[in-house]
Parts: C-alpha cells; structure tokens; sequence
C-alpha cells in the first residue's frame, strides 16, 4: 500500500512540472526570436566618418564667385492697427420735423455749407408769421402808451391831472418797450428754429453713411449722416509698452497699408498716457498724408525701429532647391573645389537691405565663397496671367 501512494504522488509530480517547463521554453524562444530581429547575432560595422563631396572648380565657374557678407541693420517691429479718422461727425437735426429730402447719399463729398438735409418747414414758418404779429401788435401798443404819455405830460403840466396819472403813463411807456422787446426775441426765435430745417455741411468731408430717408421724423440727435474728413485719417494701433516708451509725439514712422501694398510716411500725432492693462499696450495715434485711395477701417501695419540687428547676407542666384531643401556650392578657401552646402534663409530683399539677397540663419559663416548659377540655370520667371 506504501509503495502505491509513493507512485501516485510522483506521477502529480510529474503532471504539475509539465506546463510549467513548457512555459520556461515558450519564453526562451521569444528571447531568441527578439534578439534575432534586433540583430544581436549579425556582425556590426563600426561607423566611420564620411568626407564631403568636392568636385575641381571650373575655369568659367572663378568668374561667378561670390561672398557672404555681415551686414548690421536697423530692426522694426510691426504693430497692425485701423485706419480711422480723426474729425468724426455725425449730422442730426435741433428740432423734431418731418424729413422732406435727403440731398446726399454715402460717397459724396462735400464742403462747408452744402445742404444736406431739409426738413418740412410749415410748423416753424407759421410760428414766425405768429411771432411777427405779435411784433406789430407790440409796437402799435408801445406807439399808443407814447401818444397817451405825452398827452398826460401836457395835462399835467396845466395841472389838469395829477402826478400819479403822469406817473402811471411813463409805467405804461416801460411795459409796451418790453414787450416789444420780447415781441422781437420771439421772432428771432421763430426764425433761428425755422433756419433749423435746413441742415448743412459745418465742415468739409466724405458721406459714409445715410442713416434717413425722407418721409422719415428727424429728432434731436439723433444721426441722420456720417461724415468724415478724409485729410484726418489717422493709424489707431496698439503698441507694446517696451516700444511706445520710446516713441514721442512727431516721430515720423512708416506705415504699410494691406490693401493697396503700399507704404507711406506717417507722423506720430497722440500717444494716449494710460496702458491697457490686459495687452499691456499703448494706444498710439499716427497721422497719415491725405490719399484718396485709403478709407476709414483699412488695416495697417505701423514700423516701430527697436534697436540694430546682424544677420549674414547671400546673393539670392547662389540659392539652389531640392524640393523645399535649399543649398549652396560653397568655394574651398584656395578657390580650387566646390563642394554642396544646405543653409536655411530668412528675410528676403528690402529687409535685408538689397533687392536681389537673401537673410542666411545657418549653414554659412561670414567670408565663405559661394557660386552663383549661371542664366540658364536659374528657375524661369513667373509670367503675368
């Protein structure tokens, strides 16, 4: 019975020590497998250090060689703003009427005294015919206490009457003058108000919007027209803090317009004394020259100079291209080999100073020797649809 329960254990033994054995081996081989596919058992070639490609420089090609310069220019930064004008107005009727004509519309321009907009004056008129009666009646009034003063002054003399009836007529002479007085006050008025109905131009200026029509009811203060002066156009831009401090009124800037890719000298006209405290900006105001192609609402970049800058400059024909890599044939210091070069460019022309070079940011040192295409090498240029 011992020798039976012996073998039974050792045949769990065995049943339990299978799985896991196959496990142990199942993890072997896929070491093995990973180390094969990183290459562990494949002999490495040690890296060495490769030569640039030089090829001997042509005879033709010493006539096309040329050099990186170092040149020092002024940096500006841009501040983009909006075109507004400085004298502003909108037109609106003193008095509430009905509005009869419309003389202008968006567009048209206009000088001091045009008429613009009139009003239905039959109200305002028979006011004045009212007041102008009450004028006449006043001065018939003060005319007749003149005549009864006077007959009561020679009455009183001949002491037919008493002093209180001279003194009563001289009274009455007063109150008619007042009234006469104010008789007349109230015909300027009727005519200031009736003058009303018409409204003109205070100032010269562009139409740019029409806020009426007729048949509609004017009411005081209300816009009717928007003009402008054209000659005020102002640049509105929000200027860094660390750059407005060092700018003052009369500064002439540059300014480039968007719209007509143009730019224009322009001179600092106000620089509001308060910074904003979220964009930590000044607002700072730019008069421009008078230009009947720049309108309110156009949008402009201000110039502002921030200091010199050093930037490497390369003749825009040295440039080659393949696909968007761009690279040179750099000349060797004893002008016998040429070998290629890849560089990485910035500002192109007028911001470095020539037309036809270009900012280099890396690959070129000042002094290399570049060489330049020749004509038939360089990309055709564009043509004009």
């Amino acid at each position: 019975m011992a020798n039976k329960s012996s073998f039974a254990q050792n045949l769990a033994r065995v049943g339990f020590l299978k799985p896991l054995a196959a496990g142990v081996v199942a993890i072997v081989i896929l070491v093995v497998i990973i180390a094969w596919m990183a290459g562990v058992f494949v002999e490495k070639i040690e890296p060495s250090p490769t030569s640039e490609v030089s090829t001997v420089l042509g005879d033709s090609e010493r006539s096309r060689i040329d050099e990186v310069h170092e040149v020092e220019r002024p940096y500006f930064e841009q501040a983009v703003g909006t075109l507004k004008a400085a004298s502003r107005t909108e037109v609106s009727a003193r008095i509430m009427a009905p509005i009869t004509e419309v003389a202008v519309k968006a567009g048209d321009s206009v000088v001091t005294g045009d008429v613009l907009v009139r009003l239905d004056p039959r109200d305002f008129e028979a006011k004045r015919s009212q007041a102008q009666a009450a004028l006449e009646a006043a001065n018939a009034a003060a005319s007749q206490a003149q005549v009864d003063y006077r007959r009561d002054w020679d009455l009183y003399q001949e002491k037919v009457i008493q002093r209180a009836k001279i003194e009563q007529s001289s009274t009455n002479v007063r109150v008619a003058k007042a009234n006469v007085d104010r008789a007349r006050q109230a015909l300027t008025e009727a005519e200031i108000m009736l003058s009303y109905t018409t409204i003109a131009a205070t100032k010269s200026g562009t139409i740019i919007d029409r806020l009426a029509e007729p048949g509609d009811t004017a009411r005081p203060g209300e816009p009717i027209l928007v003009l402008y002066d054209p000659e005020s156009l102002r640049l509105e831009v929000p200027v860094k803090e660390n750059l407005a401090v060092n700018l003052k009124v009369g500064d002439v800037l540059t300014v480039h317009i968007d719209a007509l890719d143009h730019d224009v000298e322009a001179r600092v006209d106000e620089i509001v004394p308060q910074a904003e405290a979220a964009s930590r900006s000044f607002l700072v105001k730019v008069a421009l020259p008078r230009s009947d192609n720049m309108y309110e609402g156009m949008f402009g970049r201000l110039q502002i100079p921030s200091g010199q800058r050093r930037h490497l400059c390369l003749a825009t024909d040295a440039i080659q291209t393949i696909g968007q890599l761009q690279f040179v044939e750099i000349v060797s210091p004893d002008g016998n080999t040429k070998q290629r070069r890849f560089i990485t460019t910035g500002r192109l022309g007028k911001e470095v100073g020539k037309e036809d070079r270009v900012e280099v940011l890396s690959g070129l040192q000042a002094g290399d020797k570049v060489l330049l295409r020749t004509a038939e090498s360089r990309p055709p240029e564009a043509e004009d649809e």
